[in-house]
């Protein structure tokens, strides 16, 4: 087994799921609480099942039983709530077939449980449905006038925040040890490590993240992950596979800096720095200097993806784009010629 949640969520009048909320996912179960969850519910392939007060009692009681007390107390809370709860057992990593599947799955990723890129997505948009989030939690577009309208006759205001497919990751979960300037500008099924720091202009959205004690002041974009000790700049971006990066997953290094209203739309190595203002895509034409300074040759920026100790900058007299170097020609050369 590969995971499983058991959570509780909202449902529209259609009785169709909006989004479920999973109080302590499992990834890769021991093999004692797969045993349970087997025993339980015989299934042959990712499954989720709605789940009543007996079921939900026996589940906790076997947890307990098996040494997982916080799984059990997370289990127990949802005895007596009036809300809809389910189980999603996730036998294999294959595409997504519920919503409550996609639930799961980016709390996984939210939780730390796996990495961005750790689990299958594909599938997930037409899974989503695109929801108004409230005060009042998850509310169908089509239900939301007249919801608005019993709150104001009972002398409430219902508050929008945002009309969207993802809510915010901090409905869900708020990982250890970070600091978040904005909750709304950080989507479920982010992935920010220990020691990150988004400040009010930074984004995060699904499947991207941070390894940790990283600065977040730019746009970390689908798919991208950035590494420990980097800074994004303010206004800067990343280019993910959403934005126009196709099947190049674009990443950044260790150490490395964005400056402010730039961009990178390969991946980074270590230690690399970009200039303000400036935007590296793959096509980008880059004139390659050694360390006496010396242009050794011109390329495409693809070829420079991971490289390690570059600083991309633009040259105030020419106007063209500049990869500098710590390595003399000849290492240049055969890196470069490497990479090809």
């Amino acid at each position: 087994m590969l995971a499983f949640g058991i959570g509780l969520g909202t449902k529209n009048q259609k009785q169709e799921w909006l989004e479920v909320f999973y109080p302590k996912p499992v990834w890769q179960p021991s093999s004692a609480l797969a045993d349970i969850v087997r025993q339980q519910f015989a299934v042959s392939t990712n499954t989720s099942v709605e789940l009543d007060a007996d079921q939900l009692e026996s589940l906790a009681e076997q947890f307990a039983a098996a040494g997982e007390q916080e799984l059990s107390d997370a289990t127990k809370a949802l005895i007596e709530t009036k809300q809809p709860r389910v189980i999603n057992i996730l036998l294999e990593d294959s595409p997504s077939r519920s919503t409550p599947e996609v639930y799961l799955k980016l709390q996984l990723i939210s939780h730390r449980l796996i990495k961005p890129h750790g689990i299958n997505l594909d599938g997930i948009f037409g899974l989503l449905p695109n929801v108004a989030w409230t005060s009042e939690g998850a509310i169908d577009l089509e239900e939301l006038p007249a919801r608005q309208l019993a709150a104001r006759v009972a002398g409430r205001v219902l508050e929008v925040d945002c009309v969207d497919k993802f809510p915010k990751m901090t409905n869900y979960v708020v990982p250890k040890g970070v600091r978040i300037a904005h909750t709304a500008r950080v989507r479920l099924g982010a992935y920010v490590g220990e020691g990150t720091t988004i400040m009010h202009e930074g984004f995060v959205n699904f499947n991207a993240g941070s390894e940790g004690k990283s600065m977040i002041e730019g746009r970390i974009s689908a798919g991208v992950m950035v590494g420990e000790g980097s800074d994004l700049g303010g206004g800067c971006s990343t280019m993910g596979t959403l934005s126009g990066g196709g099947n190049i997953i674009i990443s950044v290094g260790k150490n490395s800096l964005i400056g402010a209203n730039a961009g990178v739309g390969i991946p980074l190595g270590d230690r690399c720095k970009v200039e303000s203002g400036l935007y590296i895509t793959a096509g980008t034409k880059v004139a390659v200097l050694d360390d006496q300074s010396q242009a050794v040759e011109t390329v495409k920026a693809r070829e420079l993806a991971g490289q390690h100790d570059l600083v991309f900058r633009r040259n105030s007299v020419n106007g063209r784009v500049e990869a500098v170097t710590n390595k003399s020609a000849v290492q240049l050369n055969e890196a470069l010629h490497a990479n090809n």
